[in-house]
């Protein structure tokens, strides 16, 4: 019998990816966006189902995970998300509670769904996508930083209260991903007093020569894959050589090494 993922931000880069390639494998996959009429492609793959999804939205979370339980779901992958970047001075209220409705709470909304069909046939799969941000730390990210690492905790715990079911909790945590992230899912935070420090900033990270470190979605994709199907009880993946470098160097010499070398990266 075949198996179903459940996708949620399948519109573009990772999620898309995921799903074309789960489909490749011949999995059932039922891929979720906010705006499916958009979507002139998905939908046409075989094995791909397309739902609408917007993870702030609780009833929309609770009929669509409805749908796909009636279907059989063996994996979630909890993938929407966007990326809040600047002084956390500039941050509106409103936007630091839409980042934090988006990828901290719509992770937990969609999550809470599936947990009783999952523990009801004593099996399942939730898989999160945080980032290497949700491990370490880059200035001017700190609202973004603050879903990742919530993230990263909350499935760390969750994983203990879900293994006697015999339910797994696993988190993908990817470096730089070559897609549109910059363009479509990241919004700025402007404030004056920090404009020469935030250019600095942004001026690092756009950098071509950092870039070609990236991995591409369809390279993050098959780690997605490896996580839903290796059947280890291994929480945390690191995907790609600049997320696994930076968690390497992080752990092996420590936090003031490399807060000093952040500081010399972005602001020297």
């Amino acid at each position: 019998m075949k198996k179903t993922i459940f996708i949620t931000g399948a519109s573009t880069g990772l999620g898309r990816a995921t799903a074309i390639l789960f489909a490749e494998k011949g999995w059932k996959v039922i891929a979720t966006m906010r705006n499916p009429k958009k979507d002139s492609e998905l939908g046409k793959v075989d094995n791909i189902l397309v739902l609408p999804l917007d993870v702030t939205d609780p009833e929309q979370i609770k009929s669509t995970c409805f749908l796909a339980i009636q279907a059989g779901v063996d994996v979630v992958f909890n993938n929407a998300g966007y990326g809040l970047a600047g002084p956390f001075e500039g941050a509106s209220d409103e936007q630091v509670r839409q980042e934090l409705d988006t990828n901290l709470l719509g992770v937990m909304r969609v999550t809470a769904q599936f947990i009783p069909h999952f523990r009801a046939k004593k099996s399942g799969v939730f898989l999160t996508t945080t980032s290497i941000g949700g491990l370490v730390t880059f200035p001017f990210n700190s609202v973004y930083h603050a879903t990742k690492w919530g993230l990263e905790g909350w499935s760390e715990s969750l994983s203990f209260e879900l293994k006697p079911f015999g339910i797994q909790v696993k988190t993908i945590a990817p470096g730089g991903i070559s897609t549109d992230f910059a363009s479509r899912s990241l919004v700025l935070t402007p404030h004056p007093a920090y404009e020469s420090l935030a250019n600095k900033v942004m001026a690092v990270f756009s950098d071509p020569r950092r870039q070609k470190n990236y991995s591409s979605a369809e390279q993050i994709a098959h780690v997605v894959f490896e996580t839903a199907t290796d059947g280890k009880s291994q929480l945390r993946y690191i995907a790609g050589k600049d997320a696994k470098r930076l968690y390497k160097i992080r752990r092996r010499f420590g936090y003031k090494f490399f807060v000093n070398q952040i500081t010399k990266r972005f602001f020297q």
